[in-house]
């Protein structure tokens, strides 16, 4: 017979390391060029007008001004319209 309980294995130990997503500058906030505005997965919040979108969808200001959040009605391929969210720096 055993002497020692069974110690099975845990599969749950693992965690990944945070990825600090969301609105880094608000509306009304001063942006400098280069100023990130919000990370994000995917694209929920679109870019406007003096804001690019980077490699990993974050959006950034390519102008000096102030954060401006917005909404806009787009036209999905399929003819539904919907309201999304947008970020311009004027």
């Amino acid at each position: 017979m055993a002497h020692r309980k069974a110690g099975g294995t845990a599969k749950n130990l693992r965690d990944s390391n945070p990825k600090y997503l969301g609105v880094k500058l608000a509306d009304g906030q001063k942006a400098q060029p280069g100023a990130v505005i919000v990370r994000q997965r995917g694209t929920p919040i679109l870019a406007g007008e003096n804001v690019r979108v980077g490699r990993d969808h974050t959006l950034f200001a390519v102008k000096d001004g102030t954060v401006k959040f917005g909404t806009k009605r787009k036209t999905s391929f399929n003819g539904k319209s919907s309201v999304k969210k947008t970020v311009s720096v004027v």
